[in-house]
């Protein structure tokens, strides 16, 4: 009843090579996703982002672990402003 639906995973390689037989080897997508195995929308997402990460609009994974980890140190540094301003406040008020 309440299992996981378990998604199959693609390697980066196996990503490039399917977009590669698209762009590089005249195969339609249907034709591609057919041979494949794969979804036909998936190969254009793959292609979409191959697309995106030449073109420089996209990120690249380093980049999205950088931008994660930048995300989560900003959180902790604003948490840790709100308590230093609260307890600044309260030790002040406390001096009067």
């Amino acid at each position: 009843m309440g299992q996981k639906r378990s998604y199959k995973q693609y390697s980066k390689e196996f990503k490039e090579e399917a977009v590669a037989l698209i762009r590089d080897q005249g195969y339609s997508v249907a034709e591609a996703s057919k041979s494949l195995g794969v979804a036909s929308n998936m190969l254009y997402r793959w292609k979409d982002q191959q697309e995106q990460l030449s073109a420089g609009t996209a990120l690249a994974e380093d980049e999205r672990a950088e931008l994660q980890r930048l995300r989560k140190e900003n959180k902790e540094l604003r948490m840790e402003k709100e308590i230093l301003k609260k307890a600044s406040a309260f030790f002040a008020k406390e001096m009067k």
